[in-house]
């Protein structure tokens, strides 16, 4: 989204943080691959809480018991916008495949053929957008944000599930 956009819309975040107790152990490779998404959904992003008029926000994520995500939303003014509560469970199967179809690729970049790492990376793809896809539909009665938006949190929701 380039400067222009923002100007034109204000419905975008401009700083992402995630509450430090919801983080789990992690590799520096885990970390870098978080840094990245946060970088890259600040880069470009539309978010809209509904019963806002106005942005940009600020938005805290915060884990609890592994079965709810909070998003807390601000102002970049720091007036309170509210907290989107979002249920973890219908999210467990499609993580958990995605976390076994990545180890696939992984391992497939070793020793298999381009076209085998090619369907196994199609295959990642799918899972991905599919989760992006239950992302957008869970959160349509409180927040829209466009696809690349929902795709760059679910990363970010894949690497609060992930362990070393």
């Amino acid at each position: 989204m380039s400067n222009d956009t923002h100007i034109e819309n204000d419905h975008y975040i401009v700083e992402l943080n995630i509450d430090a107790d919801s983080l789990p152990v992690t590799n520096v490779e885990m970390q870098h691959e978080r840094r990245v998404a946060i970088f890259d959904l600040l880069e470009e992003n539309e978010f809209k809480p509904l019963e806002s008029e106005k942005g940009p926000y600020l938005v805290n994520l915060t884990l609890r018991d592994g079965s709810r995500l909070d998003f807390e939303v601000k102002r970049s003014t720091g007036m309170d916008i509210g907290i989107y509560t979002l249920s973890m469970t219908p999210f467990r199967r499609i993580v958990k495949d995605y976390f076994m179809i990545c180890e696939s690729y992984h391992n497939a970049i070793r020793t298999a053929t381009s076209a085998q790492i090619e369907a196994i990376d199609m295959g990642r793809r799918g899972l991905h957008n599919e989760g992006s896809r239950l992302l957008t539909d869970s959160l349509r009665n409180s927040i829209e944000m466009d696809f690349n938006t929902s795709r760059r949190i679910f990363t970010l929701i894949c690497s609060l599930h992930r362990r070393p």
